[in-house]
């Protein structure tokens, strides 16, 4: 399971540490990096990664306009980046101009995928939808009852 929140810097070289609990879970040392949803990046070990692609064409046709456009942004700009010895791997440029990623970062663990933020813009989408999450806790609360 991938879990957890880091905070890491990307050094002049565009690399970036992956955790080194999330290293463990991860099997192989290839990591596939895609554009996420409000300016982060999504990365996923490849069998997830399979798995995500997947269930994107099969929910998605290239007759839709609006779904060659998810086709397009998700699956279209990923790169598979190696994990080096280090633990560092390399975030493609466009993929960083996107995410605004130049130096402080944090990274989550989502189960079955991380996400990259710039820290800035982490700490504020995190003041923008306090009050979206405590909707969504009582939303959800309300379906599993925990």
């Amino acid at each position: 399971m991938i879990s957890g929140e880091y905070r890491y810097a990307m050094d002049d070289k565009a690399r970036l540490m992956v955790p080194a609990p999330i290293r463990k879970a991860i099997a192989g040392n290839v990591i596939v990096v895609t554009r996420g949803f409000e300016r982060c990046l999504m990365l996923f070990p490849s069998d997830e990664w399979q798995e995500f692609e997947r269930k994107v064409l099969e929910a998605t046709s290239t007759a839709r306009k609006p779904d060659r456009l998810i086709r397009r942004r998700l699956l279209g700009r990923a790169h598979a980046v190696e994990i080096d010895r280090t633990g560092r791997i390399v975030v493609p440029n466009l993929l960083r101009e996107y995410a605004g990623l130049d130096k402080n970062c944090v990274v989550l663990g989502i189960s079955t995928y991380l996400e990259v933020w710039d820290e800035e813009t982490f700490r504020s989408h995190e003041s923008d939808t306090d009050e979206l999450y405590e909707e969504a806790v009582d939303d959800i609360g309300e379906r599993i009852r925990f």
